[in-house]
């Protein structure tokens, strides 16, 4: 099931020293196949192949060559076109673990339950960066940092691939809203759009060697993705991706800007990509049939490093309903939650015979987030939180009641566990952007429980921030479940119940308000100040573009460049036990630091801390943030243990982007190397010289 090359090629890989290259890299051998196949291919068969089957998830075959047609599925929470399967965490949930095993665990689980079903196209994963708490998709992607991104993407796309699947990295690029999507232009410099958004998908090509990247809907700089050969050209080819170029679907405008922008692939069909248009502009002379070629070899040299011409894109060895796919879901549902506030409340003990309430909308679903993330999960399999509570056993008594219409007096005396936030597709899903409220008053409904009951725990579903203002000082505890997937019930009643703690951290800053976010003034041009972002058509009729103003100053970037600071920093978040931080050393390695520092658990729980690594330039020659992300461990200690934990940040973790030189550039100074708790609680620092 998983095909290992062996090759000397090295890799800037901050995970570990990798002794192979990833699955899927494609060799002079494939390439040459694929030439030579195209070779004996005419034209129409040509432009049958860079388009999509009309009405499927698939490309064309060409049978008389030995092609297949392979199917594709989304999406980022698992296999979903014409069947059930394994309902994973949400993106933003995965990446909230810190944990690139639980990154690569989920991919792997994904890559599985494709080959099952004979997939051989995994639409995922998005990794469009949070901008603004409003963007309708935030729930697929890995949140507001860079590196983070990176990290979580190629560690997902690196599992999915080991299993013999294509991976297809999404939506390249600038996509951070939903409202208008085909509309709306992205209006970026070349240093924010590349040491912000550009990143993860530089990783998942470099790093991952990614089979296929998908173009966003948007334009950027005016020019939509799927016909920019800035995008395409300049930048994806540049960093080395021999895959597939694909468009998302209905993403294409015209022939000619598709032909010769770099598209490979027109899904869902060919509508401007097909051989009545196409063969007119070659005749003519207004295109070359080599550009034709040249798709078809990128298409082809893919799908025969991954083996679709020499064995069949099934494995029928792996049953649809599998044991190891649904360990991977459990793994990253219980590692995905984030605790905001607990003043005492959590975890609820067994021997304490308490009497629970578990209420709210969602108490007895199992939520999901809607478009190419929403997901048919096996039946059977999805487990809410009301049953996973009733199915702890002995020492709880669990029971729940209507949460607009409650018992008063039995509520009072019982502790009360909400879950409520995000339930469905008309929360949050693409093609729409989404309130910064909860849904259907479950404001007034919490506060309501809040007044009657003083022990609150509080759990919500949700892809990003939310306003929790209302409520938020009235209640006991926060816990951000995030949209969790099948397994999503169990793991956080394994949280409030204590048998594990809680060990997510937040992946972007929680401001509090809308109008904190230093993209604010300028995500879909907002000019009336208002919160509830509604309507938006009135301003994008007047502003059909969006200014990414901020640049590089977003999220905790923003802090001390505007002057704001957040209810909660990114990564943040809280535990059953504390953590003591000591003895940081900062040595030379391999063209780098290697940063050394001591961690131990003073608590009287067993628990995770999610040490980060930042780099903050003292008196740097350019304008730069305070500090930037650069590298974390995620370290599991038992009560009183300690552990000396070694980060490793390479010499590009200094860099910064040059307009002047196109290229990355590391000026020579000081700088101090932060370790702390999260974006805001530095413990430790040491100054190195460049």
């Amino acid at each position: 099931m998983i095909r290992t090359i062996l090759t000397t090629f090295a890799l800037t890989v901050s995970i570990a020293a990798m002794a192979t290259i990833p699955y899927g890299t494609i060799s002079k051998e494939d390439h040459n196949r694929a030439v030579d196949l195209v070779r004996q291919m005419t034209l129409e068969e040509k432009c049958t192949l860079i388009s999509g089957q009309v009405g499927g998830f698939q490309t064309f075959g060409i049978e008389r060559l030995g092609i297949p047609a392979v199917k594709m599925s989304d999406g980022p929470q698992g296999v979903r076109n014409d069947t059930r399967s394994t309902y994973y965490p949400c993106g933003m949930s995965v990446a909230a673990s810190f944990n690139r095993s639980v990154a690569k665990g989920v991919g792997s689980g994904i890559g599985c339950d494709a080959r099952a079903r004979g997939v051989g196209f995994m639409l995922c994963p998005g990794v469009n960066i949070y901008r603004s708490a409003s963007c309708g998709r935030n729930f697929e992607y890995f949140g507001e940092d860079p590196y983070l991104a990176a990290e979580t993407a190629a560690s997902l796309i690196c599992g999915i691939q080991e299993q013999g699947v294509i991976s297809t990295i999404k939506h390249f690029a600038v996509n951070n809203q939903e409202y208008d999507r085909h509309g709306v232009s992205s209006s970026i410099d070349e240093r924010t759009a590349n040491e912000i958004y550009f990143a993860a998908f530089r990783a998942a090509v470099e790093k991952a060697r990614v089979g296929a990247v998908m173009t966003s809907y948007n334009p950027v700089n005016g020019v939509h993705a799927a016909e920019s050969p800035w995008l395409i050209k300049d930048n994806l080819r540049a960093w080395g991706h021999q895959g597939i170029v694909m468009s998302d679907w209905t993403s294409t405008y015209s022939t000619i800007g598709c032909v010769t922008g770099g598209l490979d692939l027109e899904m869902p069909r060919g509508r401007v990509m097909n051989y009545s248009l196409i063969k007119p502009l070659i005749d003519n002379g207004v295109i070359d049939e080599k550009d034709i070629d040249l798709k078809c070899v990128n298409i082809l040299q893919t799908i025969i490093a991954f083996g679709f011409l020499d064995r069949p894109m099934k494995d029928s060895s792996i049953p649809e309903d599998y044991e190891y796919s649904r360990e991977m879901a459990m793994n990253a549902a219980v590692e995905g939650p984030v605790m905001l506030l607990n003043e005492g409340a959590l975890p609820i003990r067994s021997n304490r015979r308490n009497d629970i309430v578990v209420l709210g909308p969602n108490a007895d679903v199992v939520p999901y987030g809607g478009g190419s993330g929403e997901i048919f999960p096996i039946e059977g399999r999805s487990v809410s939180l009301l049953a996973a509570m009733q199915s702890l056993g002995k020492g709880y008594k669990v029971r729940t009641m209507d949460w607009k219409n409650v018992d008063a007096a039995s509520l009072a005396k019982a502790t009360a566990v909400i879950f409520a936030g995000g339930y469905d597709k008309r929360s949050e899903a693409e093609n729409r952007d989404k309130d910064y409220r909860l849904p259907d008053g479950q404001d007034e409904a919490i506060k309501a429980i809040a007044a009657i009951n003083p022990n609150v725990t509080v759990v919500i579903n949700t892809g990003g921030e939310f306003d929790l203002n209302a409520w938020k000082d009235d209640v006991k505890a926060i816990i951000l479940a995030w949209y969790g997937g099948q397994a999503g019930g169990p793991a956080l009643a394994d949280i409030i119940s204590g048998k594990v703690s809680p060990s997510g951290r937040l992946p972007f800053t929680f401001w509090g308000s809308l109008e904190k976010n230093p993209a604010f003034p300028h995500y879909g041009i907002n000019t009336d100040k208002k919160t509830d972002y509604k309507p938006h058509q009135e301003r994008y009729a007047k502003y059909p573009f969006t200014q990414y103003s901020e640049g590089i100053f977003i999220g905790y970037r923003g802090e001390d460049k505007f002057g704001v600071k957040p209810l909660f920093p990114f990564g943040y978040g809280l535990t059953y036990s504390r953590f003591e931080y000591s003895d940081i050393s900062v040595t030379p390695s391999d063209g780098g630091f290697d940063v050394s520092f001591k961690l131990t658990n003073t608590g009287k729980f067993k628990a995770s801390e999610v040490a980060q690594v930042y780099v903050a330039p003292i008196a740097p020659n350019v304008l730069r943030p305070t500090r930037e992300l650069k590298g974390y461990d995620k370290v599991t200690l038992a009560p009183g243990e300690s552990r000396i934990c070694t980060v490793h940040l390479p010499g590009s973790a200094f860099a910064y982007y040059s307009p002047a030189i196109h290229g990355w550039k590391t000026d020579n100074g000081n700088y101090d190397i932060q370790v702390g708790r999260n974006a805001d609680g530095i413990v430790l620092s040491k100054t190195v010289v460049l």
